[in-house]
């Protein structure tokens, strides 16, 4: 019997990592929160991988941080190894990578979001999604008869709607790892009027640790020097646990190609989109036949477990076929396994059916995060999460919404992405996503979102204090190092001499200086005597800012021009249909997207660049003919 149990100005669906994220920040803006989870045991759950950050993943997870986001610190208090990628090449892909304690990682997300103030923790399953007459959000229904009443609803359901597993031809009901799915949801959504689609993802097997030759392997240890993902962590120093590499061998092929039949990817078994970029073993061997082995990375699950997770070798072959290859694999020939890989279809939406807020465009205070709008990846879904909970409540408070640009860091160029080009498969960031990569590096997302969060409420005062001391000091020995003037003297040119780097003609300042290829702020500290004592992280920023400068402003040259068109906002009440000239797939584009600004429609595709002329000119008309 349905009862009414409460009103809350927010009430978060999920409590995976953008339900987690979501219901953290309209927590700590001041909204009273419900947050309703399957099971409190999923709570920042890892059911694949065992690790945060990554190749652009790693941009995300410091852009939430800086926003005041909980993914950083929680990964900085219960990771076991730590890795920057990327390092031979340049600072805008440099990124951080950290294998975690996924136990650890979970139970402490969950006591933070017990011991949040005005979050309150329910497990419970949402059946309902209920709107007024208007279209506005209500509340939502649980299966227990308990109706919650909300100004604003973050929906962060993850893999759980209608989830499916499958392994070889066995098939069932189920979220993922085990837990139970939801599959009332779905038909509420339809009823809504929510155009739902069906994706996959998959997971390799756990094997048991006593049971791998890790002498065939080699060792993949952690830095030395640890960096930390949140800028409020500080001297991090751990033994780290070791990860292995190993490959596969020309049995294995074998194995999967004999067994390629009983693959629910081709035999039919499986209809639904997996992710590009993170496909199976089977698939792989398939889609690069002329490869005669594949990497494979062992990586511990943590510290107090035998369980090990099989990086790149995900399945969803039948469980004889699974053993049978995994045993082909160099230090896997007597492996045991602990739990099998599997497949998992679930229901998402078209993203193109949000708002760059994330909210729905035919449901007023309905949002969507994660894997629901056609992500893949904890990052990317704790990014949407903590964006979709910011929004949530701003809107609870009846505040304008906070909209992050291309421009903005890689948290704004994911969310662009699916709301604006739509996705055909589960979305994965990477850097070349982002046509402004050398100004959204990972080191500087503090100082390019942190005045946001903390503007919205969302960054505490401790944070904000310390990110303006941080700037200060980068400031500070920036305009040092411009004011040293470095003249042609013999202790100089020696200095040069022993670098391989050509004599000063005339005086040039040290920040001038730096920008020479063989020269950073690093090894021309022979000529900075009176150099401060400054943090490592300060002396990386002003070293990149120095030997960039160029190419950073290059690139805000090119921000600068982009922000014009992000600036000509289309009035909502448009009608593409009344604007002559525009082409037939254009208009079906635009009313399909409804575009906040000039920017964003020109990304929209099917719509050319003679579509916005004519776009232009009709907005200038109409803005001279209201001025009349």
């Amino acid at each position: 019997m349905e009862y009414f149990s409460g009103k809350y100005d927010v009430i978060v669906v999920g409590g995976g990592h953008a339900g987690c994220e979501a219901g953290l920040a309209s927590a700590r803006m001041g909204c009273k929160t419900l947050m309703c989870t399957m099971n409190l045991d999923s709570i920042g759950f890892m059911p694949c991988n065992p690790n945060v950050g990554g190749t652009a993943k790693g941009h995300l997870v410091r852009e939430i941080d800086a926003l005041g986001g909980e993914m950083g610190i929680n990964i900085d208090k219960t990771f076991i190894q730590s890795r920057m990628l990327n390092t031979s090449k340049g600072p805008a892909v440099h990124s951080l990578r950290a294998q975690a304690d996924k136990r650890n990682y979970s139970g402490r997300m969950k006591r933070v979001i017990e011991s949040q103030p005005n979050l309150y923790l329910r497990q419970i399953e949402v059946v309902e999604i209920r709107v007024d007459k208007n279209r506005r959000i209500h509340g939502v229904l649980t299966k227990n008869g308990a109706f919650f009443e909300a100004k604003a609803v973050v929906l962060a359901t993850g893999t759980y709607l209608k989830g499916k597993v499958i392994i070889g031809d066995v098939s069932y009901s189920s979220g993922p790892n085990g837990f139970m799915p939801a599959n009332d949801l779905s038909q509420s959504l339809l009823n809504l009027g929510i155009e739902l689609r069906r994706f996959k993802t998959g997971t390799p097997a756990r094997v048991n640790k006593r049971s791998v030759d890790f002498s065939k392997m080699i060792k993949q240890p952690g830095d030395k020097k640890i960096i930390p993902f949140s800028f409020m962590s500080e001297n991090l120093d751990r033994e780290q646990v070791p990860c292995y590499l190993t490959y596969t061998t020309k049995n294995t092929l074998k194995v999967i190609r004999n067994n390629i039949d009983r693959s629910p990817l081709y035999n039919g078994s499986i209809k639904s989109v997996g992710p590009r970029y993170c496909p199976s073993i089977e698939d792989k061997v398939v889609r690069f036949p002329d490869k005669e082995q594949h990497q494979i990375f062992i990586e511990p699950e943590g510290e107090n477990t035998d369980e090990l997770y099989v990086d790149g070798a995900s399945t969803s072959m039948p469980e004889d076929v699974q053993i049978a290859m995994y045993r082909t694999i160099v230090g896997l020939e007597n492996v045991e396994f602990l739990r099998t890989g599997y497949a998992i279809e679930y229901d998402c939406i078209n993203p193109l059916q949000l708002k760059l807020s994330l909210e729905f465009k035919n449901i007023e205070g309905l949002f969507g995060a994660g894997q629901l709008n056609g992500s893949s990846g904890y990052e990317e879904a704790a990014s949407q999460g903590i964006i979709a909970g910011i929004n949530a409540a701003l809107k609870a408070m009846e505040k304008p919404s906070l909209i992050l640009k291309r421009s903005d860091g890689y948290i704004g160029v994911l969310i662009d992405d699916l709301v604006t080009k739509g996705t055909e498969e589960p979305y994965r960031m990477m850097t070349s996503r982002s046509e402004y990569r050398l100004i959204l590096r990972q080191d500087n997302a503090d100082l390019r979102l942190t005045e946001i969060g903390h503007k919205i409420g969302l960054v505490s005062e401790e944070r904000y204090e310390k990110y303006l001391k941080r700037k200060y000091n980068i400031e500070e020995e920036l305009n040092r190092i411009k004011g040293i003037q470095i003249t042609p003297k013999k202790e100089v040119i020696d200095f040069l001499n022993s670098v391989n780097s050509s004599e000063l003609k005339k005086s040039v300042s040290l920040y001038e200086l730096i920008k020479r290829p063989e020269l950073d702020y690093f090894n021309v500290k022979p000529l900075d005597v009176n150099r401060p004592e400054l943090d490592e992280d300060i002396q990386e920023e002003v070293n990149i800012i120095s030997k960039y400068e160029g190419y950073i402003n290059k690139q805000l040259e090119q921000v600068s021009q982009f922000k014009k068109f992000e600036n000509k906002f289309i009035p909502e009440c448009i009608d593409y249909n009344d604007i002559k000239g525009l082409r037939i797939e254009a208009i079906q584009k635009l009313n399909k997207v409804k575009p906040m600004n000039i920017g964003q429609a020109s990304r929209i595709s099917g719509v050319s660049p003679a579509d916005i002329s004519v776009l232009l000119i009709y907005m200038e008309k109409k803005n001279r003919e209201q001025v009349l």
